[in-house]
């Protein structure tokens, strides 16, 4: 297990306060929720990356949906799912 590293970031006094508000009303220090909020951040960009590459891979090997085919399957979902509510 690699040890933590310390990081300088750069907010906004607007951040600021609400992450010291933030802290007050959940009991934590500011330091545990921006880091929390940090690795949150570098998980949902790493999916996001994943996402796209996997989508790009997809594509290059002609594994797509033409719009009016997805589109139709779409709507078809959204009329069933409108008729099941009447």
């Amino acid at each position: 297990m690699s040890a933590d590293k310390i990081m300088t970031i750069h907010v906004s006094a607007e951040v600021e306060t609400k992450l010291l508000r933030l802290a007050e009303r959940t009991s934590r220090s500011k330091e545990h929720l921006a880091t929390e909020a940090v690795s949150a951040f570098v998980e949902q960009e790493q999916r996001t990356i994943d996402n796209i590459e996997k989508g790009l891979r997809d594509v290059a090997a002609g594994h797509v949906v033409d719009h009016d085919a997805a589109m139709a399957e779409l709507h078809a979902v959204i009329d069933a799912a409108e008729a099941r509510q009447s």
